[in-house]
């Protein structure tokens, strides 16, 4: 935990220099950039459930389309940890600014192309081709957004509030959910299920171009950190911060990537997975199922700024120690509430799961940082958190829906307590952090 010290005692020093100027703007750019990125990986995410193997995939085998969408759906897990080392190896280097920059471009870029690839009868299997490729796009773009976005956020937070300002970039996942969901929904609404599947599920990539736009204004507007301009004046800077974390930090790196591993399972299982088993198996419509999604997003949003409060009066440890155990506990209840086929109790889950997955996300904006010190951060709490995507993340809707074929809905649920245990421990191995 060699970062740890000086973590610390950078969150007071920093933060002093930065709450003066344009502290609302930092958060804003922090906060508009992670949803932006996040309502680009979402849409894939709703496409992956509802039109990507049917799009994208030949009908012969109509049994293995939702698997393969299922795959491309994961394909940017594995692309994620490739952007945190790249992205992160200049933002360590150049600053964090130009960086995230770059990261917006890349992943607005590979969302605006998807909305416009021809489909399996025009192009054959040059359609999934693209398709991955763009996905991969995405996953690199995202895997240098987040520590980016967490850094901008922290490194110029006062003294006390560095889990309160690393809230920000936590409620972007959201916000940017609801604004992806609410899309697909309206347009699910007011088109015909033959025009959503022609051309209507394309808006919403199309879309993401303006969306990157604003996004864009706001970040070429802001400064550079306090925190890493002080470590470049200290002439820290680190040839290739990769290898340092892999010599010096190995161990945090690890405890990182596991600690927010629930999070993701948390989060793909109540929203992928569940999306394709109540359209499919429970049959709800989906446009009934994206209002549940909308709603239940909510609970999230409403539990990510109480956890970061809490973390800051009490440690961020102590707080994700505890929603972790109670996120074990979950899976015991998705069998019983997303199987029960009753909306209101569907409902109740993904509230539930939801509302933990902000409780276990909101601390690790600050917590992830922490681990790492200034000159290696970006890569680090990147490579971490993008890391912990593939664990977590790339193939949980897939797992799941294997494990839904092989054992039933229990054994789904068996897989988010794991997923929970291995945070807790990862977290319980911790040594204090601030």
């Amino acid at each position: 935990m060699a970062g740890n010290a000086e973590a610390n005692s950078a969150a007071g020093s920093g933060g002093a220099q930065a709450v003066p100027g344009g502290i609302g703007r930092i958060v804003l750019a922090s906060l508009v950039g992670t949803t932006i990125e996040f309502y680009d990986f979402y849409i894939y995410g709703t496409a992956a459930a509802l039109v990507i193997g049917q799009t994208f995939f030949p009908s012969t085998a109509p049994g293995s389309q939702a698997l393969n969408a299922f795959l491309t759906f994961g394909i940017a897990f594995l692309a994620r940890p490739i952007g945190s080392i790249l992205f992160g190896h200049f933002g360590d280097r150049i600053g964090r600014k130009s960086t995230l920059v770059a990261s917006m471009l890349v992943m607005g870029l590979s969302t605006t192309l998807i909305g416009a690839l021809p489909t399996y009868e025009q192009a054959g299997f040059l359609a999934p081709l693209l398709l991955c490729i763009l996905r991969f796009g995405q996953g690199i773009g995202l895997g240098g957004e987040w520590g980016g976005a967490a850094l901008l956020a922290t490194e110029n937070a006062p003294q006390g509030r560095r889990s309160w300002f690393g809230m920000f970039p936590q409620l972007g996942p959201p916000i940017g959910f609801f604004m992806a969901n609410g899309l697909f929904l309206v347009l699910l609404m007011f088109l015909s299920e033959a025009s959503f599947l022609s051309w209507g599920w394309r808006i919403p990539f199309l879309i993401s171009a303006a969306l990157v736009a604003i996004g864009l204004y706001l970040r070429v507007s802001i400064s550079e950190t306090p925190e890493f301009r002080a470590a470049m004046a200290r002439n820290e800077r680190v040839e290739v911060p990769l290898l340092e974390v892999l010599r010096d930090h190995w161990v945090p790196l690890i405890q990182g990537s596991l600690a927010i591993v629930v999070c993701y399972a948390l989060f793909y299982i109540s929203t992928v997975f569940a999306l394709g088993y109540g359209v499919n198996t429970l049959h709800i419509s989906r446009s009934d199922f994206l209002g549940l999604l909308c709603i239940a997003v909510i609970f999230m949003a409403i539990a990510t700024p109480i956890s970061a409060a809490l973390s800051d009066r009490f440690g961020a440890r102590p707080v994700l120690l505890i929603s972790s155990a109670l996120a074990a506990a979950s899976g015991f209840c998705l069998p019983v509430l997303l199987g029960s086929g009753n909306s209101f109790e569907v409902l109740a889950y993904l509230s539930l799961s939801l509302a933990l997955m902000g409780l276990t996300f909101a601390p690790l904006g600050a917590l992830l940082p922490d681990l790492f010190p200034t000159k290696v951060r970006y890569t680090g709490a990147s490579s971490a958190y993008n890391l912990g995507g593939i664990l977590g993340a790339s193939l949980a809707p897939y797992l799941a829906q294997i494990l839904l074929q092989k054992g039933g809905l229990p054994w789904v649920g068996y897989y988010v307590s794991a997923a929970a245990i291995i945070s807790f421990l990862a977290v319980l191995s911790m040594k204090r952090t601030s």
